[in-house]
């Protein structure tokens, strides 16, 4: 936000005492900074300059009324929440000023629905700014709401990956039931919350396929259980397919070990805001295959710093027919890890 917004006005306002932050709904088994989505850099920015942030779960006001009460009760003075209706609708209307952070799911899936839409129009009505993190999605939000072009800002995501140096890999080889030696393993990593919108289903048949023609190969999906009834579909899906392997939700620092002993990092989503796992795994320089749509296309730049596919079928996924192709690919797909790690320092 400093980019476009000036860091200024938020030095000029150390007054400020309780500052809250509204992210959507966090998973039952995790709290606060554990599982703080990696969108949230302000938190210390906000700190720094004398601030004082309460991180409140979306899920934890039931009413208007709720909030409005803890608003008083903690004497808040500013807000700002992530995506845009989950945690922006809960705003309006309290005498506070606040700001939006979108999320991908809010503009891409419930900008659709017309009770949601005409809901966020209203928010983005009284927030004081919206921060989208690429220029797609400023002008997507632009194009819904005129009335608010003005006040959305782009900001891309900040990361900070922390792999655990005492990580063991066989150990989770063992977990995922991979009974092989891990020099000889291709390991692509699925992360994601297991929901729809996520698509973690779209690569299975595929990577099912060649793990039968090549028993090196493993798909496996790491994540949070976030949609109880899709989750069941997952679990049945993923227990009668061969090379696939379904891992719950991991500690951060343990996830990111994962993602620097893997093969490369896959992303299948329908539709993404600013994929964290995507930068993440740039950031520990793995190479990275995502779908290819906006917000993916948005980070990726197709043979120059990953590669993009629009078929399960496609060059990049599956078909690996002949000894040390393995080896050539992953020459290719090195190259473009490394160059995405400095072009990384400078879009972050």
């Amino acid at each position: 936000m400093a980019s476009e917004m000036g860091t200024q006005d938020c030095h000029n306002s150390v007054h400020l005492r309780p500052f809250l932050l509204l992210p959507p709904p966090l998973t039952p088994a995790k709290t606060r900074m554990e599982q703080l989505p990696r969108k949230w850099a302000c938190w210390d920015h906000l700190e720094a300059a004398g601030h004082v942030c309460i991180l409140k779960n979306a899920l934890d006001f039931e009413s208007p009324s709720e909030i409005s009460n803890f608003i008083k009760a903690e004497s808040l003075e500013a807000a700002m929440a992530l995506h845009l209706y989950r945690g922006g609708r809960l705003l309006p209307g309290h005498g506070i000023p606040f700001g939006i952070i979108f999320g991908g799911t809010d503009l891409n899936e419930d900008v659709k629905q017309g009770e949601k839409n005409k809901v966020m129009g209203k928010v983005l009505e009284e927030a004081r700014f919206a921060v989208a993190f690429t220029e797609s999605m400023k002008e997507t939000a632009q194009r819904q709401w005129p009335h608010a072009k003005d006040k959305i800002y782009v900001q891309s995501q900040g990361i900070a990956t922390v792999p655990n140096t005492t990580f063991n890999w066989n150990t989770f080889l063992q977990r995922s039931e991979i009974n092989q030696s891990a020099d000889s393993l291709h390991v692509f990593l699925l992360i994601c919350g297991l929901r729809q919108v996520k698509d973690p289903l779209y690569l299975v048949d595929a990577f099912s396929e060649w793990h039968q023609e090549e028993p090196s190969v493993y798909m496996v999906i790491v994540g949070p259980e976030v949609d109880p009834v899709f989750t069941r579909e997952v679990k049945a899906k993923v227990k009668r397919t061969p090379g696939v392997r379904l891992i719950g939700e991991m500690a951060r620092e343990d996830l990111h070990a994962v993602v620097k002993n893997c093969f490369a990092v896959v992303n299948s989503s329908v539709s993404e805001g600013m994929s964290a796992a995507i930068l993440e795994a740039m950031d520990l320089e793995v190479p990275v295959l995502a779908r290819n749509i906006p917000g993916n296309a948005a980070v990726v730049k197709h043979e120059v710093t990953g590669l993009l596919f629009s078929d399960p079928q496609g060059d990049h996924i599956v078909h690996c027919e002949k000894p040390g192709t393995f080896e050539s690919e992953r020459g290719v797909i090195d190259n473009y890890a490394g160059m995405t790690a400095m072009n990384l320092n400078q879009m972050t």
